[in-house]
């Protein structure tokens, strides 16, 4: 049930965030899509009923057990050391935008 709920969110969101509120990893990632105007949805593993088993069927899909876990226009991104390293790349903002999560940038 868990592993199903956990991809129905990934999949009905341009943006899906797996995170725990006290965590700071996640609070960073959370942040930095915000800074560069993005539309998220983050799910607060520690405030759901089930998120100690999304948390372990994350795991099992994407062999992730940490959070914050990341995915953009479906596709599993990973933790907060990757999603800042693909900002760093220049590659954050062009897939959120192919992802219909922040607005295109005209040239």
């Amino acid at each position: 049930m868990a592993l199903e709920k956990a991809k129905e969110i990934v999949s009905s969101n341009p943006v899906a965030v797996f995170s725990k509120s006290y965590c700071p990893f996640c609070v960073d990632v959370k942040k930095l899509l915000t800074e560069v105007g993005a539309s998220f949805k983050a799910v607060e593993l520690d405030r759901e009923s089930d998120g100690s088993e999304i948390q372990a069927a994350l795991a099992q899909w994407t062999g992730q057990r940490t959070v914050p876990n990341v995915f953009i226009g479906g596709k599993h991104i990973g933790g907060c050391d990757a999603t800042v390293a693909l900002h760093k790349k220049g590659g954050l903002v062009p897939m959120l935008a192919e992802a219909g999560a922040v607005a295109k940038v005209s040239a």
